[in-house]
């Protein structure tokens, strides 16, 4: 798929400190597409991101590459705690959670992968850190969510994915206690998330398999971590290491 892009130029940016290593993908959350363009431009919101994609497909170019957008907010990843200043932020439009979340339209999706590869020639972004805002924003964020085709995206070269054959084990959900939920905590740390193992299944706990769940595990968004959710984390840590 060729690329074209649409300038839309956003004053919503600053000097980066570092090259991007991450790459971190947004659903828009708002009613139209024109809407999240004008809030992402809007020098008073402050906020942006480096493109826009479009349900038709449509590639909306923000801010450089080159340039910091404003798009993770407080965030976590894999030990970096200033993701703005290493990703480079993909809005995807879809209304979200709160304005009627749909599946992402066959063209979209060509998009992103389209426009992922192309960003990963001009920089060393590794799978293991191609995320989703929830991942990055757990306790904050439920972006792209659930109906977001991580497997394809994985298919076609970017990201994890791994399919997990099911497996017997005690779920684990918030209360619990015990060696087993400081080795899930442990699994999900290593993984990426912010995580520090305590052995206390807490709210923190929760918000993370939850995220975890809505990139990995797209059946079961629960914040349980039952014995298949577990077992697809040590697929992935087998798969990421």
């Amino acid at each position: 798929m060729s690329l074209s892009f649409i300038e839309a130029p956003s004053p919503n940016f600053d000097a980066r400190t570092a090259p991007p290593e991450i790459l971190v993908l947004h659903y828009t959350g708002m009613k139209t597409g024109p809407e999240a363009l004008d809030r992402l431009r809007d020098p008073v919101a402050k906020v942006s991101s480096h493109y826009m994609v479009e349900e038709d497909g449509r590639i909306f170019r923000l801010v450089p590459e080159e340039r910091r957008a404003w798009h993770a907010g407080v965030s976590y990843w894999k030990g970096d705690r200033n993701i703005n200043g290493v990703s480079i932020g993909v809005e995807i439009v879809n209304p979200g959670h709160e304005w009627g979340y749909r599946r992402f339209p066959d063209a979209q999706v060509a998009a992103v992968i389209a426009l992922v590869g192309d960003i990963r020639t001009r920089w060393m972004i590794g799978d293991d850190r191609i995320v989703g805002h929830s991942d990055v924003a757990p306790d904050r964020k439920d972006d792209p969510g659930e109906l977001f085709p991580w497997k394809r995206i994985a298919e076609a070269g970017h990201g994890l994915w791994v399919e997990a054959p099911p497996a017997p084990g005690k779920p684990l959900a918030e209360g619990a206690e015990g060696v087993e939920v400081f080795a899930l905590q442990a699994g999900l740390t290593r993984l990426g998330y912010d995580l520090p193992p305590s052995g206390k299944f807490d709210a923190a706990t929760k918000a993370v398999v939850t995220a975890f769940q809505r990139h990995w595990r797209q059946g079961q968004v629960d914040g349980v971590a039952d014995g298949a959710t577990r077992a697809q984390l040590i697929a992935l840590l087998r798969l990421a290491s």
